[in-house]
């Protein structure tokens, strides 16, 4: 069986103690096995790294550039490969791994932009013959811990800014899906950067634990659920370390009475069920307000429901694919037990989906439930799965309240006609990323994305503006050549 290895120091390393079986989640068969690094493999790739930085960061930045212009276009060019491997591994429908990627390169594109993103600052004459400046200079080995939901993009979202940067990087991909990013990895070194600089481990707890607590790691980013970031965040900062964690979510969408209920409805199927709802900005929950519009939205999306198709990855026409394991399954079908057990309406079951030549797959069809309330475990919990909850609300400040309430605030979203109920939403909302009339707001790779609340563990959020930031460190310089024309005696005064 094939075993998906290590890269370190620009060559695979496959030898481990220890194996884990990765699934085809559309088959629920082991499809091959993944090393798992132990503490000494770690440190090798974090050593590679570091003998890798000095050079590296005295590239120009220029030439940097160019191996990402490169990158770029070899993932263009292995697009296809890249997709059939993260719907093998996760189950993912060929079009949507296909706007994943694309999603992720167009942060190689945001990165290539190194020389004008690191240019820095300059004052001529901030003070008699003195000049003053900032630079942006990187932090050395930098590590990202990357989930299983977006084993293509979300990784993209770290290294390749981290690269552009200057510094040296070590990842450790899901265990669940590790080929992806390996393969992603190897095109860096087809591009031309140098041995070491790009280094995959794969591996567990272990190798997480490495990566928080050794001192030659000079900052980690993370992407996962809450109480994992939290662990994460906390760790590195005891150890010294600059941390982003980005956690956990439960995304709402207020629905007018005004709102526009066909779009609506058709926004609502892809944000709730597309990537069987395995997303950190799947919406989960629609809060109607008023009476009608929430008996609209049921009955208009259960009959939308009826056409939804969930099934293997390399057919285009299903929809969605299957959750990632057996036991997340399990996870799923448990809160919508909950949520029925609670008192909620299951309106449209997706517990037992029949699908045909794939009986013994991880699949979830997609679900919706009425009459939910704040109090329910399904909905205080975040589910991860194709369901949509639907809570009731008799007025717009009732919605949002109970969206402020909510200890997670990472995505939300309003339909509306109505522009005034609009800027109050986004300007009294207190979630970081907000659509109007757009499910997924997911910034551009040249805007930032992270939540507010227990969605984030840290000050800065991920990719854009805020990853130069967080991948360097401000130096700023001030000098004066002193000259026969610019003489100064004994001063004890603070200078101005």
């Amino acid at each position: 069986m094939d075993i998906v290895g290590h890269l370190i120091n620009g060559k695979i390393d496959a030898s481990a103690s220890r194996l884990q079986d990765v699934y085809n989640p559309a088959t629920g068969t082991v499809s091959k096995q993944v090393a798992i690094a132990s503490k000494a493999t770690v440190e090798e790739a974090i050593a590679c790294a570091q003998a890798a930085y000095p050079e590296w960061r005295n590239t120009p930045a220029i030439k940097r550039a160019r191996i990402l212009f490169k990158y770029k276009e070899l993932l263009e060019r292995h697009a296809d490969k890249i997709t059939a491997m993260i719907g093998a591994e996760h189950g993912k429908i060929c079009h949507d791994a296909a706007g994943e990627l694309q999603r992720g390169i167009e942060n190689v594109e945001y990165a290539c932009g190194a020389p004008e993103l690191l240019k820095g600052e300059f004052s001529k004459n901030a003070g008699p013959a003195i000049d003053s400046w900032s630079e942006f200079q990187p932090l050395g080995v930098v590590a990202g811990i990357t989930p299983f939901n977006f084993p293509a993009m979300v990784p993209l979202w770290m290294f390749p800014m981290a690269i552009a940067c200057g510094n040296t990087f070590v990842l450790k991909p899901s265990e669940r899906d590790p080929s992806t990013a390996l393969f992603i990895a190897e095109l860096l070194q087809e591009a031309g950067l140098p041995n070491g600089v790009m280094n995959v481990v794969n591996g567990d707890k272990e190798a997480v634990d490495t990566l928080l607590t050794d001192k030659r790691v000079k900052a980690v980013s993370f992407v996962g659920s809450t109480p994992i970031a939290e662990y994460i965040y906390t760790t590195a900062s005891a150890n010294g370390k600059r941390c982003q964690a980005l956690g956990g979510a439960k995304n709402h969408a207020i629905v007018m009475p005004d709102a526009d209920m066909e779009n609506t409805v058709n926004q609502l199927l892809g944000a709730a069920f597309g990537s069987s709802g395995e997303r950190c900005m799947a919406l989960s929950v629609a809060v109607t307000v008023g009476k009608e519009a929430g008996d609209k939205l049921i009955a208009q999306m259960r009959e939308a429901m009826d056409t939804l198709k969930v099934g293997e990855c390399s057919d285009a026409s299903n929809d969605f694919g299957p959750v990632i394991t057996k036991e997340h399954k399990e996870k799923v079908v448990g809160f919508i037990n909950s949520a029925e057990a609670q008192g909620a309406t299951v309106v449209v079951d997706g517990r037992n989906p029949q699908v045909a030549g794939y009986e013994n797959g991880f699949f979830v069809g997609a679900t919706l439930i009425d009459n939910v309330t704040k109090d329910m475990d399904s909905y205080q919990q975040e589910i991860f799965g194709p369901v949509l909850q639907v809570i009731r609300a008799e007025t717009m400040e009732e919605a949002m309240q109970l969206i402020n309430d909510h200890e997670y605030g990472n995505g939300t979203c309003i339909f509306t006609r109505d522009g005034e109920a609009a800027r109050y939403f986004s300007d009294h909302i207190e979630v970081g990323m907000v659509g109007i009339n757009v499910p997924l707001p997911v910034p551009v790779a040249y805007h930032s994305f992270g939540g507010w609340k227990r969605s984030l563990f840290g000050d800065l959020h991920a990719y854009g503006p805020d990853a130069v930031r967080f991948y360097t460190k401000r130096k700023t310089i001030t000098q004066r050549w002193p000259s026969a024309g610019v003489r100064e005696g004994k001063s004890f005064a603070f200078p101005s």
